[in-house]
């Protein structure tokens, strides 16, 4: 048999002369451990202490302070100018071979960005200039203030949509345009400002309730939203309905079915849709030809363009985009609604629309960091896109963020740094300058193939598959966020996505796993019985290990189950005639904190085992739960010699003869 080592520190040998010596040897010694340890206590800290370490954990947990350290004063000021600028950072050591890099990335993103703004800018049902716009100032804001190198910034999917929904529940856009884009800006202000506070306030956990499988069930959800919103323009429908959800956009396409489509948007449309996912399927399948994806749909505008202007189709009812206003972007300041009503509608409005987008991009950041291998921070990331969406709403651009499709294009095309948002706003620029009214004859039908074609790659499913067969509980997530989404509305969805995400929490808070441990034949290891069947129960001693830390929201759970684990067991003890249980050793190493119902419930826990003629033992518990033990005066209830190391330990104190048996 091999040598083992036991918890007690002793060589256990098959031999029985060992066995029978080290048991000698816990009789004559007289402190409770054979080894002489016993629970340690942390030292005390004063109430100030111990509430700045609460502090720091909770808001700085990234320690920002740490490169100012022993710096010089002027060291230190430009610390922090870096710090909101990481730009002084990185254009020190930019090289112009990097930039071969990050001007073909811009042009490819601008080249899918301008269709794909004129679209989104339609979606969010603003006039076509908005969304181009919205990729010229913010993306410049962004690179100044961003510390992610592989981000696109501009307008997306999931955000127009969200902002086309919630906007227009307050004003009609057909009718008064002038005061819908006036909410439009006073939304992104506060969508700015949203997430520059979280950022300041270094609050950025917040997001972090929207968990994975949420977001990836509300993107799916978005895109199937986000393309039967497009069945309006690909369809040439004129009448079509102002809700978002499924039923009433099926009505409103088969109720116009024998008068309503128009057959040459239809041909325009689907034609092309099958252009860009074939570009698609091929840049899928050979990864150096990205590009072709990338930009088939400025080609397929050019082409649909050319054909309507040729074919005059526009005068057989096929829609067209008219004209684009030219020149860059007027300033929205004095458009804000600084006061009156619409101010608390805005907030309203830019408060959803910043977490949504504040958390697609900090998605995208990450990715993207990951596959790099370089840091993003945050709480810095947010005061960036706070500052740009701010920046935005006074020059006349709706909420901005970052672009998974774009993204993903960047970072294929090589860019290196956000230069190439730099030059992605450049050519914009030049676009809304000088070719603006070549988009007049550019279909309707064509930007709804191209947002159809981008809401496409939003529908993840190799991961919710994974989801499915990993953790059923996020897959419920999964499918409440997408069911929410596509049956009700973008906000019901959110909602339902972090009601359900909180809820998982509040499951795992307040039904905490308790676990029955047996010991582990010929050592000193005591395992969960149902993991290891191996594990043998000690007769007469009932171990059990609560599995998460114990507060009011399961105090009373985890006493009641401990008392069910032993009326179980007496049970059984009655049918097979076992020896009754004398000791209850509750193993408290996963049990990271306790409070006040915590301890009420142990001594109650305390006093049923009184009455039953049990002793209750407590092993190794952790710091913060022996210091709130000693300060309720428990461990003088219970008494010190029932603390113990390990359940090892424990069983050889009080059940000596099935330690022998080891």
């Amino acid at each position: 048999m091999p040598r083992t080592v036991s918890d007690g520190g002793e060589d256990f040998d098959g031999d029985v002369s060992s066995q029978t010596g080290s048991h000698r040897h816990t009789d004559s010694n007289s402190t409770h451990h054979h080894h002489g340890y016993k629970v340690g206590f942390p030292p005390a800290r004063g109430l100030f202490a111990e509430f700045a370490d609460g502090v720091k954990e909770t808001f700085f947990a990234d320690d920002p302070l740490r490169e100012y350290k022993d710096q010089s004063r002027s060291k230190k000021l430009w610390l922090s100018l870096v710090h909101l600028f990481p730009v002084l950072d990185w254009a020190r050591s930019y090289k112009f071979s990097m930039f071969k890099g990050d001007f073909i990335a811009g042009l490819t993103i601008a080249s899918l960005c301008i269709p794909q703004d004129i679209g989104y800018a339609k979606l969010a049902f603003l006039p076509a200039h908005v969304g181009l716009d919205s990729s010229f100032v913010p993306p410049l804001v962004y690179a100044m203030m961003g510390s992610s190198r592989d981000i696109a910034i501009g307008p997306v999917a999931v955000v127009s949509l969200l902002l086309g929904t919630l906007l227009q529940e307050e004003i009609d856009p057909v009718k008064s345009p002038y005061e819908y884009s006036r909410l439009a800006f006073t939304a992104t202000f506060f969508a700015g400002i949203t997430q520059a506070m979280l950022g300041f306030f270094r609050l950025g956990f917040i997001i972090e309730f929207l968990s994975h499988a949420a977001i990836i069930g509300f993107m799916a959800g978005a895109a199937v939203t986000i393309a039967l919103q497009q069945l309006k323009g690909f369809l040439g429908i004129k009448k079509f309905t102002k809700k978002s959800d499924i039923i009433s956009v099926m009505e409103s396409v088969w109720g116009n079915v024998h008068h309503g489509w128009n057959y040459q948007t239809i041909l325009i449309g689907a034609s092309f849709l099958a252009f860009l996912l074939t570009t698609k399927y091929i840049a899928k399948k050979n990864k150096k030809l990205f590009w072709v994806s990338a930009i088939a749909p400025l080609i397929s505008v050019v082409i649909s363009t050319f054909c309507v202007y040729i074919t005059r189709a526009d005068k057989q009812g096929v829609a067209i985009v008219k004209d684009i206003k030219q020149g860059i972007n007027p300033p929205s300041f004095h458009l804000i609604y600084w006061s009156g009503p619409y101010l608390a509608k805005g907030f309203r409005i830019g408060v959803v629309a910043g977490m949504v987008a504040l958390t697609e991009a900090i998605a995208i950041g990450r990715t993207f960091a990951a596959m790099k291998d370089y840091q993003i921070d945050g709480n810095k990331e947010m005061v960036a896109l706070g500052t740009m969406n701010i920046v935005g709403s006074m020059t006349s651009c709706y909420v901005a963020t970052g672009s998974f499709s774009r993204s993903a294009v960047n970072y294929m095309a090589g860019c290196k740094t956000a230069v190439s948002n730099v030059v992605m706003a450049i050519v914009v620029m030049l676009t809304l300058l000088l070719i603006t009214p070549l988009f007049k004859y550019t279909p309707n039908a064509i930007l709804a193939s191209i947002i159809i074609n981008a809401a496409v790659s939003l529908v993840d499913y190799e991961t919710a598959y994974l989801i499915w067969k990993v953790d059923k509980m996020d897959f419920v997530a999964l499918l409440g966020a997408f069911f929410g989404v596509v049956l009700a509305s973008v906000e019901y969805g959110l909602l339902i996505a972090v009601a359900i995400s909180l809820g998982k929490i509040l499951l795992q808070v307040t039904r905490p796993r308790t676990a029955l441990l047996g010991n582990l034949p010929r050592t000193t290891i005591y395992r969960n019985v149902e993991q290891y069947p191996e594990a043998a129960k000690v007769p007469g001693v009932m171990i059990v290990r609560v599995d998460s830390a114990i507060y009011f929201t399961n105090s009373n759970y985890v006493k009641e189950r401990i008392l069910r684990w032993l009326r179980d067991e007496e049970d059984q003890q009655q049918e097979q005639k076992l020896s009754k249980t004398e000791f209850l050793i509750v193993e408290l190493s996963p049990v990271t904190d306790i409070d006040t119902s915590g301890i009420h419930a142990l001594e109650e826990l305390l006093k049923a085992l009184e009455k039953r003629k049990i002793q209750l033992i407590l092993a190794n518990p952790g710091p913060a739960v022996i210091q709130k033990l000693r300060s309720a005066k428990f461990t003088e209830l219970i008494g010190d010699d029932k603390i113990f190391l390990s359940v090892g330990d424990a069983v050889k104190k009080f059940a000596p003869k099935s330690a022998l048996n080891v």
